[in-house]
């Protein structure tokens, strides 16, 4: 199984998405293959009478529920996500089997999409998060600054994200790791601008970057060893609740290997020798975090068999 066509992984950001993960309830593996095979017909149907609005959904699938599904080898980067204890920090790793990204730049598309999602699971799956995201003034978050500035475009996003020659058995896949981030704002507010700037890296009227050592956008800014620098695709959105105090963003990171978001992680919430932690954290703090595997959309598809009572566990070479 070879396919190459990804899913729309590499889609343009939109202003109204919404963020579903669950896991599989013992029996329930039968429902969730069959709803995966179906998650197409599913969106065109909903988007075909407006194909403006963009609506679209990535499937993930997590470590633990691989090899429940499918009768096939996993992809090599497919792990559990990896907890992180700083000295004043902590990224936290929480349930989730299946992860699904609607976007669109309607909120109804996504409701009703999500809505029939769910309802093709229904028994089969119990939801662990759900977040509603929506786009905030121009593509900023809610701490006021814009997001996703240095996401890779065109060429560059296929090669930074798009699974390749390396695994030639998942070609077009894609890992993504996804947090949901709670902000304290008013201690955010309580800060001047320009300490805000000196912790983002970025100015926040113009969105310019600065010269800062310890800033969160130097602490995920990575190379690899011919000195390039590695990117992921970020889809963030802003999410909450202001009646009950809930201001938050979801960090989506896409990406060819996990690794790269991995080191991002490590160096925000373990440091750098030079730096404890990242700043961002002081008033932001991860409350789920799930790495999953988003297959190409051939492999939905056609769904490799189901593994029998008597199969090995198969394991990445």
């Amino acid at each position: 199984m070879t396919g190459s066509q990804p899913q729309p992984v590499l889609s343009p950001l939109t202003s109204a998405a919404i963020f579903l993960v669950v896991t599989i309830a013992s029996g329930g593996e039968e429902k969730t293959r069959q709803l995966l095979t179906d998650l197409r017909s599913l969106e065109r149907a909903l988007g075909f009478g407006v194909p403006e609005a963009a609506l679209s959904c990535v499937a993930g699938i997590g470590s633990e529920a691989w090899d429940r599904l499918f009768d096939y080898p996993r992809p090599i980067g497919l792990h559990p996500f990896q907890p992180l204890k700083g000295s004043r920090h902590s990224a936290v790793s929480t349930p989730g089997d299946l992860l699904f990204h609607l976007r669109a730049t309607r909120p109804d598309l996504c409701f009703g999409l999500a809505t029939e999602i769910m309802n093709r699971l229904r028994g089969a799956v119990t939801v662990e998060d759900e977040a509603q995201g929506f786009k905030y003034l121009d593509a900023r978050d809610l701490l006021g600054f814009v997001d996703g500035t240095e996401n890779p475009v065109g060429v560059a996003a296929r090669e930074a994200v798009l699974i390749g020659e390396e695994d030639p058995g998942h070609a077009g896949g894609s890992y993504v790791i996804v947090q949901k981030y709670l902000h304290d704002m008013d201690a955010w507010n309580a800060l001047p601008v320009e300490a805000q700037e000196r912790i983002i890296g970025r100015t926040k009227a113009t969105n310019l970057e600065l010269d800062e050592a310890a800033s969160h956008a130097e602490l995920n800014t990575v190379t690899g060893p011919d000195g390039e620098e590695r990117k992921i695709l970020r889809d963030n959105m802003p999410f909450g609740s202001p009646g009950r105090g809930e201001f938050g963003t979801y960090f989506i990171g896409y990406a060819r290997t996990p690794e790269v978001t991995e080191l991002m992680l490590r160096n925000m919430f373990l440091g750098t020798p030079d730096v404890t932690h990242d700043r961002i954290l002081d008033f932001s703090t991860a409350v789920t975090g799930t790495l999953f595997y988003a297959p190409s959309a051939d492999f939905l598809d056609h769904l490799p068999a189901r593994p029998t009572s008597d199969a090995k566990t198969i394991t990445p070479s």
